[in-house]
């Protein structure tokens, strides 16, 4: 996302809770800082791309934003931890715009996301040069907060397809049918997706370089859990779904360094 925004010739500074790969940025031309408030000194947008929402608040409290700058947070904290950005935006007199993404490493390198935004209307012109230079898409929601509940139904769908796709495929090889004729089989029809032979590809080649982690995809499918029982619907599909994830991550030495592709490792007995 720094590399997209350099290009697009914004000032960047940067902080990392790793100092080596905020160093690591300023190849790019942004600077890098000791300290999230250091970082933040001055800017007109601070700029959260954390793990958990637990991170995200400890970091912007930390940077301290002057009272009216613009914060555009785009984590994916879930349900609770989007009402409780708001309330911290509202307690530090930010203008918050929960703004979580779809896209990963490629699409986050080559400015392509997609951009779910929520926040106040008079954000969207201040922002337009950052959204112009992260995403390919920009969906506008309304009040902050939507974003982050919109992302919870994107990757829930995003999950469907990769468990569903990592189970075609061992059971095309459970019984003894070339796995890529599966990819083959549906390639250009109505059950065709992009996605399944991106993420079936890895899986057939048994290599999963880190994409989508496992451990920030369990913590998005917990997110999503929380999310279907709170809004009163079975959440017995994310649960399978979480259990896969799981029982992948149990089977490789550090969950860390590989993609959500490798889900079909749980699915071997």
């Amino acid at each position: 996302m720094v590399s997209s925004l350099r290009r697009a010739g914004l000032p960047v500074r940067v902080w990392n809770r790793d100092p080596a790969k905020a160093r690591a940025l300023t190849d790019t031309g942004a600077a890098a800082f000791d300290s999230p408030a250091e970082a933040a000194r001055g800017a007109d947008v601070v700029l959260t791309m954390l793990l958990d929402a637990d991170a995200v608040l400890d970091v912007v409290r930390q940077a301290a934003p002057a009272a009216g700058t613009t914060w555009l947070q785009t984590s994916t904290v879930g349900v609770e931890g989007a009402d409780r950005t708001v309330a911290a935006a509202r307690e530090l007199d930010l203008v918050l715009v929960d703004c979580p993404v779809l896209g990963t490493k490629e699409p986050a390198a080559t400015g392509a996301l997609t951009l779910l935004a929520s926040g106040p209307e008079e954000a969207r012109e201040r922002l337009g040069p950052v959204f112009d230079a992260l995403g390919a898409k920009t969906v506008w929601l309304g009040e902050a907060g939507a974003g982050s509940r919109l992302k919870l139904a994107c990757n829930s769908w995003l999950f469907m397809l990769t468990t569903g796709a990592a189970q075609a495929i061992a059971l095309a090889r459970g019984l003894g049918v070339d796995p890529q004729r599966f990819l083959d089989a549906i390639e250009g029809g109505p059950v065709d997706s992009p996605y399944a032979h991106l993420k079936g590809g890895l899986m057939l080649s048994g290599e999963y370089p880190p994409s989508f982690a496992l451990p920030g995809a369990t913590k998005d499918a917990r997110l999503i859990g929380e999310a279907l029982r709170g809004a009163g619907v079975a959440d017995r599909l994310t649960a399978a779904v979480l259990a896969t994830m799981e029982a992948a991550a149990e089977r490789v030495d550090d969950p860390a360094a590989v993609d959500l592709a490798a889900v079909v490792e749980g699915l071997r007995g």
